[in-house]
């Protein structure tokens, strides 16, 4: 992700230290995320219906949601 920074180390959002801690927030809690999903499916990959079909399976990405940390509201977009 490339912005422009001002001579006072401030971006159009606020600080750029600022934006760098908020995007590390986010890749953080979105790999957690992902991998706690993939967990979740594999340990229920052999649930299947009457004609052998996966009951969990992942379908598609849900709306983008806001989650709050120290450094500030980040906003994480999950695959379903």
């Amino acid at each position: 992700m490339l912005s422009v920074v001002n001579d006072d180390s401030s971006t159009e959002s606020g600080s750029l230290i600022d934006e760098i801690v908020r995007e590390g927030a986010r890749r953080m809690l979105a790999a957690g995320l992902e991998a706690e999903v993939n967990q979740y499916i594999a340990e229920l990959a052999a649930e299947t219906d009457g004609a052998g079909r996966r009951l969990v399976v992942r379908n598609g990405r849900h709306r983008p949601r806001s989650v709050a940390t120290a450094a500030g509201p980040v906003e994480l977009t999950a695959r379903a």
